[in-house]
């Protein structure tokens, strides 16, 4: 299948989030020598259009880089598709390569690949384009047993607090949290996959530490497999989840307010909040992303998911009060609405395809953004759409695979849909 060159060409371009440039500028050479009408926007979005289309597919280019990405080295074992010591970008370079193909195939066709999806889906909530088709396939899901026809809402949090600090000669330790499964903080949320800042912090107080300095975590929508700070404390020794490394006396600045810096993220509680088990899905979860330090301030990054906009909206009250608390000052940033769903005739039809190939097929909602889930709210839904896509396991984490036998089910799929609607 070309659908597996075409990636093949895609995980040789760097196209972590923020640093896509190279990549769209290929994309776009690709659109254009299969003749489509091209247009790009201040966002990083690729807008291409050929013929009369009736389906917009669309999917995003940008990946999470965990571990060795940018630098990937594929590894087909001949069931998965996996990169060795990094994450892969299946999520969503698998959905932008089978788009590829379907470009070379059909002549009447609407194609919107967009920007920073990963970030805060910047570009989706970026596009100003008019979309010609009224039905949108989204490629950016990761369950082959789904046609998903919702998606929850989503916000970053931010609380931040001033440090003042105290100069003092102690004895100063090294200690750190690392090599954890990660995951991604939606789909994967429900398993309770250790979070590295939380056993970090959690070990620091129950050894009554002072802290001289405190980051964790990779990206606001990956639960953290990394953390790391520097202490002043004594007798620490490590365990088989935190590792320990002395540092000798030595004069340092300790942060005076440590106690209210680690209480605040002890008693936060990381993961689900609330679950709907008569569908099966997870209503709302917040997870405890990114910890930064500078010389004045430490901030910390949540990124809270619901599928409800009043859920969001509860979720971003609870964070708001228990930061408050420990005098922390909050804001909200990139926040997303939940696309709510609707069984429209169009998400019918790709049920109907589905289940051509897999009888277990159904209509779900996931609980994580779609970028479909953006353009059809800032469309008023005038605009009909759902999301398929192949099994991906684990993504935004070194053990992400991608099952090939369900990219070649998801790849016919789309063609016989493209074929229907031609």
């Amino acid at each position: 299948m070309k659908v597996f060159e075409y990636f093949e060409q895609i995980c040789k371009i760097p196209h972590c989030s923020f640093e896509t440039d190279e990549l769209r500028e290929y994309l776009v050479w690709f659109a254009k020598e299969h003749k489509f009408e091209v247009a790009t926007d201040e966002f990083g979005n690729i807008h291409a259009i050929k013929g009369e289309p009736k389906i917009c597919l669309q999917a995003h280019y940008d990946m999470v880089c965990v571990g060795l990405a940018p630098n990937l080295e594929l590894v087909n074992d001949g069931e998965f598709l996996s990169a060795k010591g990094s994450s892969l970008g299946s999520d969503n370079g698998i959905g932008v390569a089978i788009i590829m193909e379907m470009m070379s195939k059909f002549d009447n066709l609407e194609v919107l690949i967009t920007n920073n999806e990963e970030v805060g889906l910047l570009g989706a909530n970026g596009f100003n384009g008019t979309l010609k088709s009224k039905n949108i396939l989204n490629l950016d899901s990761e369950d082959e047993n789904g046609v998903f026809i919702g998606c929850a809402s989503g916000v970053s949090i931010f609380a931040s607090i001033n440090l003042s600090k105290n100069e003092q000669i102690c004895q100063v330790y090294e200690v750190e949290v690392s090599g954890l499964q990660g995951g991604h903080s939606g789909i994967e949320i429900i398993k309770n996959i250790p979070n590295a800042i939380k056993i970090l912090a959690k070990f620091l107080a129950q050894n009554s530490c002072e802290l001289v300095s405190l980051s964790g975590g990779e990206r606001n929508n990956s639960i953290p497999v990394n953390a790391k700070a520097v202490v002043a404390g004594v007798n620490l020794s490590s365990n088989e989840m935190v590792k320990v490394k002395s540092l000798g006396e030595q004069k340092v600045k300790t942060l005076a307010n440590s106690k209210q810096i680690l209480a605040f993220i002890n008693a936060f509680s990381q993961g689900v909040r609330s679950y709907d088990e008569s569908v099966g899905v997870v209503l709302d979860s917040i997870n405890l992303s990114i910890i930064k330090q500078d010389n004045d301030a430490l901030e910390i990054e949540f990124f809270a998911r619901s599928m409800s906009d009043e859920g969001r909206e509860e979720l971003k009250f609870q964070t708001l009060n228990l930061a408050s608390l420990a005098g922390f000052g909050v804001r909200f940033e990139e926040e997303t609405q939940a696309w709510k769903p609707v069984v429209s005739e169009f998400a019918k039809d790709i049920l109907g395809e589905m289940k051509k190939i897999n009888k277990d097929a159904k209509m779900v909602a996931v609980h994580a953004g779609l970028e479909c889930g953006v353009l059809i709210n800032r469309a008023k839904n005038s605009l009909q759409a759902c999301s398929i896509g192949p099994n991906i396991y684990s993504p935004h984490s070194i053990n992400e695979k991608c099952e090939i036998k369900s990219v070649e089910k998801i790849s016919k799929v789309v063609e016989n849909i493209l074929k229907k609607y031609s």
